[in-house]
């Protein structure tokens, strides 16, 4: 048997086994990339809603999607954002005017953040495009400015920071009287302008007699 031979039938049998192996080189190298592609693509859509679960789940799969040397800039410009999210400022001097300043450069680092990954995804965008061409209807921000100011209220209730106010509505105007006619006698006892009146029963009595009721001074 010649080398060639021997080559020709070494090649034909392992040829099957590289075809493979490509192959699934190939499917891996795809998977990445969508996975790459669902985590900018997901970013981009919901830069307008930077609380979403979606917005706030792609942004933690950046570490793990993207690990290339090549794609170290990302890494980097998701580190910065991340730190900053982190330093919203608090309660204090000037805390409106520090909130609005924190913001634009929110805006600023996520727009860096989302070209770096772009580039990356085969995609070109710059600023403008990031910052301003997203689309916020009024309604969601206005929901989630609600959601935002109800969840400060109740957690202020649960620390005993806040008081709540409780209208008692009688169920009809029967009810509504007797309500009435109950008030003023407890206001008319603590005024002193009516008092308890005690009496005095046997034991034989005490089934049909009361302990005590309520009326106006006999005095």
């Amino acid at each position: 048997m010649t080398v060639h031979n021997a080559l020709m039938i070494v090649a034909i049998l392992v040829a099957p086994f590289l075809a493979v192996f490509a192959q699934r080189q190939i499917d891996l190298w795809r998977e990445r990339r969508q996975r790459k592609l669902w985590v900018f693509k997901t970013l981009m859509a919901t830069r307008g809603r930077t609380l979403s679960p979606e917005h706030v789940q792609a942004l933690n799969m950046i570490e793990l999607e993207f690990q290339k040397p090549s794609e170290k800039p990302i890494l980097l410009a998701w580190k910065e954002y991340h730190d900053h999210l982190n330093s919203y400022p608090r309660e204090g001097e000037n805390q409106k005017e520090r909130a609005a300043v924190w913001t634009q450069r929110t805006d600023q680092l996520l727009a860096t953040l989302l070209i770096a990954m772009g580039k990356t995804c085969g995609y070109e965008f710059d600023t403008v495009q990031i910052r301003k061409g997203v689309y916020s209807p009024q309604g969601h921000a206005t929901a989630e400015f609600e959601l935002q100011v109800v969840r400060r209220l109740v957690m202020e209730w649960l620390a005993g920071n806040r008081s709540v106010s409780v209208l008692m509505v009688p169920k009809d105007e029967e009810a509504a009287k007797q309500g009435q006619s109950l008030m003023e006698g407890i206001s008319g006892i603590i005024d002193g302008q009516k008092r308890i009146k005690i009496e005095l029963v046997t034991r034989e009595d005490v089934n049909n007699t009361p302990r005590h009721s309520l009326g106006k001074d006999d005095s």
